[in-house]
């Protein structure tokens, strides 16, 4: 029996690191070595089941505060950073000098640009070098960097939705690079644990709002990775909305063809191109977000209506959208089954 790989996760009181460690503890070559947090209580930092009772009896861990040199005392070989943006970057720098891998699951390392970080999160970027060595951790795209990775950014919720919807179209130059529509929908947990006035029950229940409209952090990311498999400039008008769900992702992406095309051509086109793909699922009929509830797929189907192509793609925002992708990678970056743990 192989040793197991030794991992911390970095901010544990959020509903990622709740996913994540449900997720590790039924893989079979982590150990989960330490678990950090920068909440404490009257008697001290909790036990991790304190913050998730789902936890209760599965894993008896107390959270400490982050102490890189202490990790890698330990042996700790990948850290799964679910820390906010501004905060990753601050801690990043220490954990692969140690020679620690990491997994960030914060925004600071998706954008290569400094200049486009700042326009777009309002703040300096405080570990520039880094950027240019971390990987976007999007596997159906950067699978073969991803293994040799010592820092993989993992991607956000709504670009995956967006970016393997139109990755098969953008690669093979089917559709015009700067007239895209996303149109997208999430539960209310993709805004976090942290109680805040939008996401108060009798707030955002029976009710949908649109936010950040043209302004939204995701698009910048968008257009960087599907730039890259365009081999050239990509734009996207994209418009986020809260729905009264717990969690999932709804994208509803349109786009205008060069050339005519029929389903039928849709349909091989994407099946060919996510042929090695395990979780992303081309399906024939309109799907929904609970079809991918608790899940690491991502469900694509596609229709034409009038001159334009539509594309429709939902996701479990908590797994593929974040935690089921950070294992996904962990698994590239250590030689594994891309699936271990998530079938």
């Amino acid at each position: 029996m192989p040793e197991k790989i030794r991992v911390a996760i970095l901010g544990a009181s959020g509903y990622t690191a709740r996913e994540l460690l449900l997720l590790l503890l039924r893989h079979p070559h982590v150990e989960i070595a330490a678990v950090t947090t920068r909440q404490e209580g009257k008697e001290g930092t909790p036990l991790v089941s304190e913050l998730h009772p789902s936890l209760y009896g599965r894993l008896a861990i107390r959270c400490e505060p982050l102490d890189a040199e202490e990790l890698a005392r330990r042996g700790v070989r990948c850290v799964f950073a679910c820390l906010p943006h501004g905060v990753s970057m601050e801690i990043v720098p220490a954990l692969l000098r140690l020679g620690l891998r990491v997994i960030d699951l914060s925004a600071d390392y998706r954008l290569r640009d400094p200049q486009i970080y700042q326009e777009w999160y309002g703040e300096p970027h405080h570990d520039p070098d880094h950027l240019r060595l971390a990987v976007y951790g999007l596997p159906e795209i950067y699978g073969p960097q991803i293994r040799e990775a010592l820092l993989v950014a993992n991607p956000g919720c709504y670009p995956q939705t967006v970016i393997l919807g139109l990755a098969p179209l953008i690669a093979h130059d089917w559709i015009e690079r700067e007239d895209i529509i996303a149109d997208s929908k999430s539960g209310v947990s993709g805004a976090g644990r942290a109680p805040r006035q939008h996401t108060h029950f009798p707030e955002c229940n029976e009710s949908v709002a649109a936010y950040s409209v043209g302004k939204h952090r995701h698009t910048p990311e968008m257009e960087q990775v599907l730039s890259d498999v365009a081999s050239a400039p990509v734009r996207i008008i994209f418009t986020p909305h809260l729905v009264p769900m717990d969690r999932g992702i709804f994208s509803t992406i349109y786009v205008r063809p060069r050339r005519a095309v029929s389903e039928a051509e849709l349909f091989e086109l994407y099946r060919d191109y996510y042929a090695r793909a395990p979780f992303v699922r081309i399906v024939p009929h309109l799907p929904n977000s609970k079809d991918t509830t608790g899940t690491n797929f991502c469900d694509i189907t596609l229709r034409l209506v009038r001159d334009r192509i539509v594309v429709l793609a939902c996701e479990d925002n908590l797994i593929r959208g974040a935690s089921g992708v950070a294992v996904q990678n962990f698994n590239l970056m250590f030689g594994f089954e891309e699936t271990t743990a998530l079938l």
